[in-house]
């Protein structure tokens, strides 16, 4: 019997530096993600992904922004940009997929654009915490601040300051379904990208967006649970979870259960905006019946799969 699981992939997979921002950087990057997928699919794996956008949502609200100051275009809304990006990431994975999946009868991938239910009273609209858009230094930050007041930044890992957004949490993909039934149809589906177009339910039952970016990891978890995947695996940049990181008594976490996990996190082990995200959304997916959790780095994913690798969190 075939597996369904669930992938998340890190924006900053697709954009890996702020010199491989252009569409035809992107594109070649998302041609790794396809041939990891088509290794997985040959393993009796039904795939669902899901990416972020962290760094194309800040260049799209950048490009609205000038584009408002020199011609007098109107602003794009922050939820219309994660609109915008999970249609332009999905187009490129989803193409990048389908140009290798013709080798595979039956198979094809498919972009669900995915809207994700929030709180209107959730704490994450008081404290911004999610980072967006590209890494500036201390200086730039400092200009952009003295432009735009109501702007928030954190340093993030050393690699410079980054500008920060609400980030409610994740009550309900209103797409669910339509992910799950395509999957069981044989597709590779592509959904819930960048955390999903965050959206406020009226009394009577309508949705209106709302400007936040939600927790990739968090709504990739919370999709796994709601139909039903057997694994979910979330990349990042190391090969596996470290406890002491950056300490002389560094340790890397092979198979750990959730409730170690949740002593090392509760240690503080996991830097917010960072890792944390990724170990919640483990936990929470575990909690609600899920089997495994795999985090590793997307070149490690094939080996991580076959248990060679990666950090593996079960239940207990």
């Amino acid at each position: 019997m075939k597996q369904l699981v669930v992938v998340a992939i890190g924006g900053n997979s697709i954009v890996k530096d702020n010199q491989s921002q252009s569409v035809a950087h992107q594109a070649e990057a998302v041609k790794q993600v396809a041939d990891t997928v088509l290794e997985m699919l040959g393993n009796n794996i039904d795939v669902v992904l899901t990416h972020g956008n962290g760094p194309q949502v800040g260049l799209d609200l950048r490009r609205a922004e000038l584009a408002h100051q020199h011609e007098g275009l109107p602003l794009t809304p922050l939820a219309n940009c994660v609109a915008d990006t999970q249609g332009g990431i999905g187009y490129l994975i989803q193409q990048a997929l389908n140009n290798r999946l013709q080798t595979l009868n039956g198979k094809k991938a498919v972009t669900v654009v995915t809207q994700v239910e929030v709180d209107a009273e959730d704490a994450g609209f008081i404290t911004p915490t999610k980072p967006i858009g590209a890494f500036f230094t201390a200086e730039e930050r400092d200009a952009l601040l003295e432009a735009n007041p109501d702007w928030h930044f954190i340093e993030d890992a050393g690699r410079g300051f980054r500008r920060v957004v609400a980030s409610p949490q994740p009550q309900r993909i209103v797409e669910a379904d339509a992910i799950k039934a395509l999957a069981q149809q044989g597709f590779v589906v592509i959904g819930v990208g960048g955390g999903g177009i965050p959206v406020l339910r009226a009394a009577n039952g309508d949705y209106r967006s709302i400007d936040a970016v939600i927790d990739k990891d968090l709504s990739t978890a919370l999709l796994a649970e709601e139909i039903k995947a057997d694994v979910l695996v979330i990349t990042t940049g190391v090969e596996k979870v470290c406890v002491h990181f950056g300490k002389p008594e560094q340790q890397a976490l092979g198979e750990v259960t959730a409730s170690e996990m949740q002593r090392y996190s509760q240690e503080g082990h996991f830097p917010p905006g960072s890792m944390l995200p990724k170990i919640e959304a483990s936990l929470a997916f575990l909690r609600q019946g899920g089997k495994r959790v795999i985090i590793t780095t997307p070149e490690c994913l094939p080996a991580a799969l076959r248990g060679e690798t990666g950090t593996h969190i079960v239940g207990g």
